[in-house]
């Protein structure tokens, strides 16, 4: 791998423009991906935020579905976020019938497990692995992870106080191997922390 490594952002829809963003500030060579040759030349891959079920349906659109569970099957590092997470899920509640699943991680996710875009919900997070205090996790229409296999990490929950309604002790930040995925946006922030901690898999691996 190169001093700089190449993390691609799957570009078909959602926040793609926050994070290049955010990976531009992380020392590596960030860009968008839209074809399986793009795909090909990348040593991570982003999901972003956006609409799972569109996502799914243009990842076959633009024959991409194939050639990114193979890479993830392989071992690519991956990142996803909010729809990214729903994405890398093996199993998802509430998700349409005809939505594909990368099933790169083994957790069940429930699809707008936080509501409608309205109900979008912000909370202080301590996440594993990253440093400098808790994290300010930006939750729209998101998803959570109601249960993980043994092979995965569990790397946040929701702080179980009154505050949190619904959503308290939930888990919203997971990895599994070289796989990471949060219900949160931390593109939309401007801290970089998850990003770094994603690099550093990268580069791990």
């Amino acid at each position: 791998m190169p001093a700089q490594p190449v993390i691609g952002v799957l570009a078909l829809q959602g926040d793609v423009r926050e994070h290049l963003v955010s990976l531009a500030e992380c020392d590596v060579i960030a860009r968008p991906v839209r074809r399986p040759e793009e795909l090909a030349e990348v040593d991570g891959i982003v999901l972003p935020g956006g609409e799972s079920t569109t996502m799914s349906r243009l990842l076959e659109t633009f024959e991409l579905l194939e050639p990114l569970r193979k890479r993830l099957a392989d071992g690519l590092p991956a990142y996803g976020s909010c729809a990214g997470m729903i994405l890398l899920a093996g199993t998802v509640v509430d998700g349409r019938p005809d939505q594909q699943q990368l099933a790169a991680v083994d957790m069940v996710v429930r699809r707008n497990a936080f509501g409608r875009q309205v109900d979008s919900f912000e909370s202080e997070l301590t996440v594993t692995g990253v440093d400098g205090g808790p994290v300010h996790a930006v939750f729209i229409r998101a998803p959570w992870v109601e249960s993980v296999g043994d092979g995965v990490e569990v790397l946040a929950r929701v702080p179980d106080i009154p505050a949190s309604g619904a959503a308290a002790g939930r888990i919203v930040a997971v990895r599994q191997g070289s796989v990471l995925a949060t219900a949160f946006h931390p593109e939309l922030t401007g801290d970089e922390r998850v990003h770094r901690l994603f690099v550093e898999t990268v580069r791990a691996a």
